[in-house]
């Protein structure tokens, strides 16, 4: 048989065998934990690979490698990527279906359990796989058009990568007032189970949602002295924290 005329052993997805190609930290965390979930897994492989000996080749490779790699996969495989942002164009013209694990990945790898998933498929069997996966991760699948895709990722990286810089922020002013980051842990995770439980509104607390306008303004002075460039910053959130507490709870 013709490389061009192939066709997946199955039309079923839970029997295709599946390549992963990407070995960076999401490649590797991704493989690992579909392994301990009982699916066999080829790779990770590097971003060359051609994805010849399998089904559907999953693609963990950064954004602007995505259509590079894609145009590499042997025809006839469906074809998946983890970006976030990325619609399914970029895998064009394969069969094409989107995993993006909502979950942070560190060098330390990921535990996916109970985590989201952005799903997408460019026909009913390349969506189905992807649901699969998810579901055999353990986390929640929910489709996002590809109109919607930048919205969000851009609400996965305020609720998680800005949240990093935003402690950041807060651990350097504690020092300079001679406090610790442990001191700052134990508060940053009742607010976010607050926030998770009462959702924004009611979780809101301080100064700004007590209307303490002068507590605010001392703040602001000892940020003016000691970090004067994090006032854009300090501003822009007092702003949105004023904004929140005028919505009803």
């Amino acid at each position: 048989m013709r490389e061009l005329e192939r066709e997946p052993r199955s039309n079923d997805p839970s029997c295709c065998s599946l390549a992963i190609a990407g070995q960076g930290r999401l490649g590797t965390a991704l493989a690992a934990a579909l392994r301990s979930a009982g699916r066999p897994v080829e790779g990770p492989l590097g971003r060359g690979a051609d994805g010849a000996g399998a089904d559907a080749v999953l693609l963990c490779v950064p954004d602007d490698q995505i259509e590079p790699a894609a145009s590499l996969i042997a025809p006839g495989r469906l074809v998946g990527h983890c970006s976030g942002a990325t619609g399914l164009d970029a895998l064009a013209p394969h069969e094409a279906f989107s995993l993006h694990p909502l979950m942070t990945v560190t060098a330390d790898g990921a535990r996916f359990d109970g985590a989201g998933a952005a799903i997408a498929g460019s026909t009913p069997r390349a969506l189905q796989l992807a649901r699969e996966l998810a579901d055999t991760l353990g986390m929640r699948p929910v489709e996002i058009a590809d109109a919607d895709r930048a919205a969000y990722h851009a609400a996965a990286s305020i609720a998680s990568n800005f949240l990093i810089t935003l402690e950041a922020a807060a651990e350097r002013l504690a020092a300079s007032a001679g406090a610790d980051r442990e001191l700052l842990v134990p508060l940053v995770r009742a607010t976010v189970e607050n926030w998770a439980t009462l959702g924004a509104e009611r979780a809101l607390t301080g100064p700004v949602a007590r209307g303490d306008e002068a507590t605010v303004a001392r703040q602001r002075a000892a940020i003016a002295e000691r970090a004067p460039d994090l006032l854009p910053l300090f501003d822009a959130l007092v702003n949105a924290a004023q904004a929140l507490a005028m919505v009803p709870a």
